[in-house]
């Protein structure tokens, strides 16, 4: 990773401050007009301590001394030095003005670049494919997403204009100096290459300190985040010190880490003290001395101080603008890396056909990237407006088949294909074809919104009655209408206030308001209890009967009414066929059926069959 801004960094800068380009430049030419105005100052107090006090003008800058009739100046002192005072207050006004302007445009401008920013990446985010988002820490992009995005505001609103302020500053200063005293001028300038060279020195061994930096406050959001969203499973098993002691662990290091920022920092500003204050004591000591001499007038010598000192602090910053930018640097690579991620992609003829049609594996080999096959040449055909059942131990490829079916995946050349009605699925466009597949998964997600918000989140706007009927084949509206709040009580975040039955079932609520012609259900029955699970397939199979339904599950229950059974194992087909077939043939099905049926389950059957 790139540990500084070069061309690549700031053509992402220029790709987001457009439109926003004005208000910089007017914030710049403010602070321009702003570094004039208090450069006036000083020669204000020349002109006062010169002309009115002590009585010579004639060194006083012949823009002065063409501008104002120097006798008058000492016949009426107290107006002159009136007029002085007048003159300094109008330039601190100004001055003030000119920084509001700056504020305001900077403000504006950087709000919007800033927006512009965070739209696109989570535009991009959205967009980005499956495999991506598993192979990268929550905590980690919304760290990206935040405090780096910040840190790249805070270099356009602040560094890369005080950068632009700060050389203009102390060119336009060294010109006025020159112009009242070479010598003196020259030991001011002498300082300022050593102070820039000090402070380039530090930036080279600041940058990746401020990388690895970065990189731990990024672990640590995510300890944080994931310990969050698995809080039920830490309290569950009493892993509360563990996740404390790892959370410590990467929090000593963050912190460590820090510290040793802290330790350069403290050098660099202690460094910083002691030459500046060198630079500051020989512009006194050679000033004094050439005052003595007659070399310097007492008004030039005090407005050769005080621009001195105008110069000290900008100077100065430059090694923390420099220290900030090195931050910058490693934000806006970090952002970049995130926008550079290559999205989801259709082909320009892409596809939008009938899905009420049969879906078909061909020779389907995939594997995980560095892993082993997960399913091995599997090829069967579900027809549409069946109901398929797929069974199979964990891990044996069953989730699987149904990313693949959702393009969460995509199958390499080589790797077979998956039609439906004859049409490959690379060739189908992607948010066509999953708008018309509908997924429950076995742990479902629910939005911290209400229930009736949350079922009618895939067709927003649907009526109470459309919601009460998908509910209603989901069996949970007698368990809503129980809540004070029915429909309107809010869900907490991911789903908590719910059980773990009445979650799977307002998913599966919401994925029938989709109304999609394939549906498909991941083992997402498993945490209702039979008699509700049978309820279900029962309500599904009268109200859904020309859908693709594709129930996945453990308990042979949910199966066995199925139009046709899969067995999987270790991602080779090992049966397929009807459940009567299936019971009656020595196999994997048939050992498990065995093994799972009880008489209250053979009860439900019958009164299932009835």
């Amino acid at each position: 990773m790139k540990n500084k801004i070069d061309s690549q960094s700031f053509g992402l800068i220029r790709r987001y401050l457009k439109g926003f380009y004005h208000l910089f430049a007017l914030a710049l030419i403010c602070s321009v007009l702003g570094t004039i105005f208090n450069s006036l100052t000083p020669q204000i107090f020349r002109f006062a301590v010169d002309g009115v006090l002590g009585g010579d003008g004639s060194s006083l800058p012949d823009a002065i001394r063409n501008l104002l009739d120097l006798s008058w100046i000492s016949q009426n002192p107290l107006s002159a030095l009136s007029l002085a005072a007048m003159a300094a207050i109008l330039t601190a006004l100004l001055s003030g003005l000119c920084s509001y302007g700056f504020r305001m445009c900077t403000t504006k401008g950087s709000e919007g670049f800033v927006k512009a920013l965070r739209d696109s990446l989570y535009g991009h985010i959205q967009k980005l494919p499956f495999q991506w988002h598993v192979a990268h820490q929550t905590g980690e992009i919304i760290q990206r997403c935040t405090s780096d995005v910040e840190v790249v505001r805070s270099f356009i609103t602040n560094q890369l204009l005080e950068v632009i302020r700060t050389v203009f500053l102390v060119v336009f200063s060294l010109s006025i100096m020159f112009s009242m005293n070479v010598k003196l001028a020259t030991i001011a300038a002498v300082f300022i290459p050593v102070v820039m060279a000090y402070s380039g020195i530090f930036y080279a061994k600041i940058a990746t300190r401020f990388r690895v930096a970065d990189e731990a406050e990024g672990e640590l959001s995510s300890t944080v985040q994931e310990n969050l969203t698995g809080v039920r499973v830490v309290r569950a098993f009493g892993r509360e010190r563990f996740e404390i002691e790892r959370f410590d662990k990467k929090n000593n290091t963050f912190a460590n880490l820090w510290i040793q920022l802290g330790k350069l920092m403290s050098l660099y500003w202690s460094l910083g003290d002691l030459i500046t204050g060198l630079q500051v004591m020989t512009i006194i000591s050679v000033g004094a001395l050439l005052a003595v001499r007659g070399e310097l007038t007492l008004g030039e010598f005090l407005a050769f101080v005080s621009y001195n000192s105008s110069l000290i602090w900008p100077v100065r910053g430059l090694g923390r603008i420099l220290s900030e930018m090195s931050k910058a640097g490693v934000s806006i690579d970090r952002v970049a890396y995130i926008l550079k991620a290559e999205e989801e992609t259709d082909p320009a003829d892409a596809q939008t056909p009938p899905l009420d049609r049969d879906i078909r594996f061909e020779d389907v080999t995939f594997s995980y990237e560095g892993q082993k096959p997960v399913l091995d040449h599997l090829s069967f055909t579900i027809p549409a407006g069946s109901t398929f059942a797929v069974l199979g131990s964990t891990g044996s490829g069953k989730s699987t088949m149904m990313h693949l079916l959702d393009r969460l995946y995509d199958l390499g050349e080589g790797q077979g294909r998956i039609t439906i009605g004859g049409v490959d699925l690379r060739t189908i466009r992607r948010d066509y074809l999953r708008k018309g597949i509908g997924l429950v998964l076995q742990e479902p997600f629910l939005f911290s919104r209400t229930i009736r918000e949350n079922i009618a989140i895939s067709r927003p706007g649907s009526g109470m009655e459309d919601i009460r009927g998908a509910a209603g084949i989901a069996c949970v509206d007698e368990a809503i209408d129980t809540f004070t709040d029915g429909y309107d009580t809010v869900v907490g975040e991911r789903g908590v206030t719910l059980s773990g039955g009445q979650k799977q079932r307002v998913a599966i609520a919401r994925m029938l308001m989709q109304k999609a012609p394939i549906m498909i259900f991941d083992d997402s029955l498993s945490a209702v209890d039979a008699e509700t699970d049978a309820k279900i397939r029962a309500a599904l199979k009268e109200r859904m009967g020309s859908a693709t339904v594709i129930l996945i599950s453990h308990r042979i229950t949910t199966l066995m009414q199925a139009d046709q059974i899969l067995v999987l194992e270790d991602g080779h087909l090992a049966q397929l066929g009807t459940h009567n077939e299936l019971i009656h043939k020595d196999g994997i099905y048939k050992d498990i059926y065995d093994i799972q049926m009880s008489s209250s389950d053979r009860e439900l059957l019958e009164e299932g069959r009835h």
